[in-house]
């Protein structure tokens, strides 16, 4: 099981920004940074490089990677992306997280 989830539209999306960018055999890369209003937040790149300590996995034609440190606290999560006219992008949903920002791109685990 995935550290990981993404969705059917996230992998998508995904997948038209690695073509749209000449990258189609790059990978979606989750990781936790410190930094943001609540103490830590999400970076979602496009990453060619597997790390020694990656966890890998395939999603709906989308390889995900996911370094060991960080899936510490992302296990469980969903990725999503969202299309609306009001709220568009790519929602992380982490059960783990104890406090989040307003925006949902930083939170705090205890």
């Amino acid at each position: 099981m995935p550290v990981v989830d993404v969705t059917p539209a996230a992998a998508e999306k995904a997948r038209e920004l690695l073509d749209r960018n000449k990258t189609p055999d790059n990978a979606l890369r989750v990781r936790v940074v410190d930094g943001g209003c609540s103490g830590m937040r999400y970076e979602l790149i496009f990453d060619g490089e597997v790390g020694a300590d990656d966890e890998e996995s395939e999603q709906f034609g989308l390889r995900v990677l996911v370094d060991a440190e960080s899936a510490r606290f992302l296990e469980g999560t969903r990725i999503d992306f969202a299309d609306d006219l009001n709220d568009s992008g790519f929602k992380v949903e982490n059960p783990r997280a104890d406090t989040t920002c307003g925006c949902g791109e930083s939170f705090n685990v205890v």
